[in-house]
């Protein structure tokens, strides 16, 4: 599906973000959700965006060129608290500053460990979307490790505890299995309005 993907920039400082040239998609989720492996698996990369067992590895804003069409930007994890103080409060700046700041985002991927509860800072994450009104979809990752019954428990679980509406789009994923992905290529293929 993508015949061209880049990577443009990793961004420490909102003053360092790139030109907004294209429209874009941002990945959120807690530090070990899977985002990094999203990237890699959703793109067909094998080592695009390096992936850690260390939570808390991705400490910047990471910017992806695809097919000279969109940035798809890796925003830090959030949920760790076994880094510096300072260095965890300057990710929230970063992240709350890029998210209001005017540029074209098309949309933004919600990623969780469906095999996690919900806790008060997802809740906080879905609160801070809604306020920013930001269109959003949500990506249950880890699927393979739960049965089908389990699955849908869990699924019925995020969305009652974040209190998703029931138009909002959620995506059951696997990452490692890359199970899951051509209904969120051709939700953006449609987002985006093009012939991606």
């Amino acid at each position: 599906m993508f015949k061209r993907v880049e990577f443009l920039k990793s961004v420490y400082r909102l003053e360092d973000l790139p030109l907004p040239e294209y429209p874009e998609i941002a990945i959120l989720g807690r530090s070990n959700a899977g985002k990094s492996s999203f990237i890699n698996a959703f793109l067909n990369q094998k080592k695009l965006a390096k992936v850690s067992s260390t939570p808390g590895f991705t400490q910047s804003l990471n910017f992806f060129l695809v097919d000279r069409k969109f940035y798809l930007v890796d925003l830090p994890g959030y949920g760790y608290a076994k880094v510096p103080k300072e260095v965890y409060e300057n990710w929230q700046i970063l992240i709350e500053g890029y998210l209001k700041s005017p540029r074209d985002f098309c949309l933004l991927f919600l990623i969780f460990d469906i095999r996690r509860e919900p806790d008060e800072l997802d809740q906080t994450l879905l609160k801070f979307i809604s306020y920013l009104n930001m269109p959003y979809a949500l990506l249950l990752n880890k699927i393979d490790m739960l049965s089908k019954r389990e699955i849908e428990i869990h699924k019925e679980k995020f969305i009652k505890s974040l209190k998703i509406p029931k138009n909002r789009e959620i995506f059951l994923i696997s990452c490692k299995e890359k199970i899951g992905f051509e209904p969120i290529r051709a939700f953006l293929k449609k987002v985006l309005k093009l012939s991606i």
